[in-house]
């Protein structure tokens, strides 16, 4: 960046990132409350109806009682809900803009309703990235671990954000040049007849096993389709997810007290959250994304929405691993397809494989990555 430019934000320094290595390993004690500590009826439709998921397994007890599980289960991806560490919530280097950009999530036990959630965590490695966005980055990685009131354990989780000089990203970074002079995406009715007619031919598997023997190698999923994307979608998730820095009047105020660099002034001059870059276009633009954009944690929601649907209601999500290649801004579509690579059996369990990749309307990767599921096998 040039010197002659006026440094707005906060920059990665060698004093912060040294303290913040000494946090690799250590227990962390003091965080954010979760969104939701009791998986809920409630609770698991909003977080379900969120990421646009309208299976009934989630959301009508009266279907539920009639599976394997005799009442509404959570999504998997509802973990999300249970942890800000997960979600994204980092410690260390303040000031320094975040950006979730992957997950390598395991399940043990479905999320039954009423499960009362507690979490162990702890900063598992720092790595240290040249990018195109904004140059130098650090990749925070964090483990948590999902327990219920039984001390069952229900989930291990690794997820991790990339901090990023918000100035370089801005003035030097390369990777949304070809953007700079495209005009928005405006949609005409044959291409949003189109995206509705995915939408209305969304197959939920349902009741209907879907056997292991069934199963080839090569089989393609139908395509997901998420979008357009707009401000009130991300809002939708909100709800759901709970976000992470997202606080009205004396809450918000006590936040910042606490965190002064969470404050970033508004064009009215009020210190506001730095999540706003998923509804403000301005401050997207200051941290040098296209514009307002999704949440990195919905965007890998999506695909277990994906896997869900077709594996059906009595097959179990194991393993999800995403990487988050690019910004879905406000007007994107996103086409999630995926087939079977690997079909095998490990400790008695019957196991496929997916590859999973999500494109936007203009062919460019957005998320990419690789589910493991259980299945029934036949009678």
């Amino acid at each position: 960046m040039s010197e002659t430019l006026q440094r707005e934000f906060v920059g990665i320094n060698a004093a912060a990132l040294d303290d913040l290595r000494q946090r690799i390993g250590v227990k962390i004690e003091d965080t954010l409350e979760p969104w939701c500590y009791e998986a809920t009826r409630d609770n698991i439709r909003h977080y379900a109806h969120g990421i646009g998921d309208d299976n009934p397994l989630w959301c009508d007890p009266a279907y539920a009682k009639s599976t394997r599980y005799g009442d509404v289960i959570a999504p998997p991806s509802f973990i999300f809900a249970l942890s800000r560490i997960v979600s994204g919530y980092v410690g260390g280097l303040p000031g320094v803009h975040a950006m979730f950009a992957g997950t390598d999530f395991n399940w043990m036990k479905p999320i039954r309703r009423n499960a009362q959630i507690s979490t162990v965590a702890y900063l598992k490695d720092l790595v240290e990235h040249k990018t195109r966005f904004a140059g130098r980055s650090i990749q925070q990685i964090y483990h948590v671990d999902f327990y219920d009131e039984t001390g069952d354990q229900l989930a291990a989780a690794d997820s991790w954000c990339f901090r990023t000089d918000r100035d370089m990203a801005r003035e030097s970074g390369t990777k949304y040049d070809h953007l700079k002079e495209k005009k928005p995406k405006v949609y005409t009715p044959e291409e949003i007849e189109a995206i509705y007619d995915l939408y209305a031919k969304e197959e939920i598997r349902g009741k209907v096993p879907r056997y292991w023997e069934d199963v080839t190698e090569g089989d393609k999923l139908p395509t997901t389709v998420k979008g357009p994307m707009t401000i009130t979608g991300f809002i939708c998730y909100t709800q759901g997810w709970g976000g992470l820095y997202i606080r009205a009047h004396k809450l918000a105020y006590k936040m910042i007290a606490k965190h002064p660099n969470i404050g970033i002034k508004n064009r009215f001059g009020v210190p506001d959250c730095p999540e706003r870059v998923h509804w403000e276009e301005e401050f997207a633009h200051k941290v040098g994304a296209p514009g307002a954009y999704d949440y990195g944690p919905e965007r890998c929601s999506w695909l277990s929405h994906a896997v869900t649907n077709w594996i059906g209601d009595d097959a179990q999500l194991r393993k999800l691993y995403t990487q988050i290649r690019r910004h879905n801004p406000e007007g994107d579509t996103l086409y999630i397809d995926g087939s079977i690579t690997k079909k095998y059996e490990k400790d008695g369990q019957k196991l496929v494989e997916f590859q999973l990749i999500g494109n936007n309307q203009d062919g460019e990767l957005s998320i990419q990555g690789h589910a493991v599921a259980e299945l029934r096998s036949r009678p």
